[in-house]
């Protein structure tokens, strides 16, 4: 682990880690975890979405926990920690395990960004390849939201800044043909990431996912298994909407990984434990502020750290960090 990655998680998770602390000390105070007590743990986690399936078992947990030993001021944010850390660890659903993002790959591994208008799925786009190209991946932009002239200068501008290569359509040009394009270029380049930027949809529009659709088939006329991923954008700010959103995109067309991104602007990042447990689609990226390193992969057990981590723990984090 770098030293940054921690340390970006403790700031960028810092309106969360503050909203639901702070609340978990004021209902605990000093005194012995009893039934009231833990019914006002199960409406902060649940108002920090956490969602109320996952919050019941966490506080069930908490309530058997009570029940063997003394808990009491910040042993009870201990345990929220460690009980936390247990269910994220073992998803409800078989599919929540992520697959590893390749480290080494073989020919262009094409991945189709989708989402709705104002997730940050372009500027994320720009992040993304800056860490592939970081990592010394030959990284090719595709602009295929070519509806809206801003979104392809918006992301030309992200690639000048990743220092990577881009290939984009006039405004009003027809989505599939750049991606078909993109993709011809980026064998002749030999290129090993591509990501392809398509316009915001809602997955009630028919004629955009008809789009989508339509985007998957030419590409896979240049590379026959392309897309390798598709990557779900979901603002983290819209907490519990992000999640039924992701739910309803996974069900019309095939979701494989999630971004959650803006979670330095909420108090509500608790959305990425039922997004993790409950939904069987993998976070594989989440975004913790506006620079451009400023997106981080999504490692549970140093998320749950970084919230709920008492002094000693975010001690050993920090001490592991700098190793």
């Amino acid at each position: 682990m770098t030293m940054n990655l921690f340390r970006k998680l403790r700031h960028g998770l810092a309106k969360t880690r503050d909203s639901v602390v702070g609340s978990i000390r004021e209902a605990v105070g000093s005194g012995r975890l009893d039934d009231a007590v833990i019914e006002e743990l199960e409406e902060i986690l649940i108002t920090a979405d956490l969602g109320v399936d996952t919050s019941l078992a966490l506080c069930e947990r908490i309530r058997a926990r009570a029940s063997r030993e003394a808990l009491a001021g910040d042993d009870v944010l201990r345990a929220l920690r460690e009980e936390l850390s247990a269910l994220i660890e073992t998803p409800a659903t078989e599919n929540a395990s992520p697959p590893a993002d390749p480290e080494r790959v073989e020919g262009p591994y094409v991945t189709f960004v989708i989402g709705v208008n104002g997730t940050g799925k372009t500027t994320s786009i720009g992040k993304l390849a800056y860490r592939y190209a970081q990592a010394g991946h030959n990284t090719l932009i595709i602009a295929a939201d070519t509806f809206r002239s801003a979104a392809v200068e918006q992301v030309a501008i992200w690639a000048q800044r990743a220092d990577v290569d881009i290939v984009r359509g006039a405004t009003g040009a027809d989505p599939a043909s750049v991606v078909y394009d993109g993709l011809r270029a980026a064998l002749a380049r030999g290129s090993e990431r591509v990501l392809v930027d398509t316009a915001g949809r809602l997955h009630t529009k028919t004629n955009l996912m008809a789009e989508l659709e339509k985007i998957d088939r030419v590409a896979k006329k240049v590379i026959a298994d392309a897309p390798h991923e598709v990557l779900l954008m979901l603002d983290g700010t819209t907490g519990q909407n992000g999640l039924s959103q992701a739910r309803r995109f996974s069900e019309s067309i095939g979701v494989s990984a999630l971004m959650v991104t803006k979670l330095d602007g909420t108090a509500k990042g608790g959305v990425l434990v039922p997004i993790r447990r409950e939904l069987g689609i993998p976070v594989r990226w989440i975004g913790v502020g506006e620079a451009i390193d400023d997106l981080v992969p999504f490692e549970p057990a140093l998320v749950v750290d970084a919230v709920f981590g008492d002094d000693e723990t975010l001690r050993l984090r920090e001490s592991i960090a700098e190793e």
